[in-house]
């Protein structure tokens, strides 16, 4: 047992530690390479590897739909196409302060799925999680804006990026969320398939792009460059952190997983500050209430569970004895 919840945070930590390592990453290579062609060069690959893993694992009928295609589709677009595609995109075109700025959405997913369900769901949080969710958000802006919000406002090409590296956060949490309607497939089935169509949904839509003008096919000597780039964010972020942090929230369970978003922003952090990027005092307090949020709420949903599990236990008893 020990060892399983070993496994399950070891695989967490690496997750997180390489989603916040691959946005200083693209951010270097984006000097050579478009997002666009960065992404499906990177998700083609971990298609590949996920599908040679999956019919090695699995056999052939672990690639049988059941009915479920369109729902696999959907999702899949979410992760691959919309978050993967807008995330860098946005990182893109806000430049070196786009790094901590999708660092930091990242990191805002646990937060922004309970909005989610309260939107959809009508499953009304704790005020005591809704003041998180607040302060959070208030580390955000404080990390996008770095504590001057007028001129971020009057600033057109800050905040359309940065829309784009939201609405990419949403997406991918919808497909996380998406995971529970696939409940009886293995997290690699769903990783592979949902990767799969995804990632075709993102060369259709680069394909496009291509043949309008706005990016272009890059030479073999642009992909030799940034082949060190591709290696880690197919390797890391890719195989090992999609697959390695589904298993370990099967491990942990979502509440203790979610603690291991905190290492995102951290490890963005301090790789920008190596790199010998300028770290504004407000983006350090960002991160601060960023982290501190996720941390009370989770101990606060801890505190809640605990305590209904007791109360549950004593109408048990007090029935078993009546």
């Amino acid at each position: 047992m020990k060892n399983n919840i070993f496994l399950g945070a070891l695989l967490c930590f690496i997750a997180s530690v390489s989603w916040g390592a691959m946005f200083p990453v693209a951010h270097h290579a984006f000097t050579y390479i478009d997002p666009f062609y960065f992404t499906i060069f990177r998700y083609g690959a971990v298609s590949i590897i996920l599908v040679l893993l999956l019919l090695w694992k699995e056999g052939p009928k672990a690639f049988r739909l059941e009915g479920k295609g369109r729902l696999l589709w959907f999702f899949g677009t979410m992760a691959f196409t919309v978050y993967n595609l807008l995330i860098f995109w946005g990182e893109d075109l806000l430049g070196e302060p786009g790094v901590m700025v999708a660092s930091i959405m990242e990191s805002l997913m646990p937060m922004i799925s309970i909005i989610i369900v309260w939107l959809f769901y009508r499953r009304r949080p704790y005020s005591f999680t809704i003041l998180c969710v607040v302060v959070s958000f208030v580390g955000a802006i404080l990390v996008i804006t770095k504590g001057d919000i007028t001129s971020f406002l009057t600033a057109t090409n800050n905040i359309i990026p940065s829309i784009l590296i939201f609405i990419a956060v949403i997406g991918w949490v919808i497909y996380t969320m998406g995971g529970d309607k696939f409940r009886g497939w293995s997290v690699l089935r769903y990783s592979t398939l949902s990767c799969l169509l995804g990632t075709i949904s993102a060369v259709v839509i680069v394909a496009i792009a291509t043949m309008v003008g706005y990016v272009s096919v890059p030479t073999f000597g642009t992909i030799q460059t940034v082949s060190p780039h591709l290696l880690f964010m197919i390797v890391f972020p890719g195989v090992i952190a999609l697959v390695g942090w589904n298993i370990g929230v099967s491990i942990l369970s979502p509440l203790n997983a979610l603690l291991f978003i905190n290492f995102v922003p951290v490890t963005t952090l301090v790789i920008s500050s190596v790199q010998g990027n300028h770290i504004s005092s407000f983006e350090i307090i960002g991160v601060g209430f960023i982290i501190l949020a996720l941390l009370a709420n989770n101990i606060f949903v801890r505190l809640i569970q605990k305590k209904e599990t007791s109360q549950q236990v004593k109408q048990s008893l007090q029935e078993s004895i009546s």
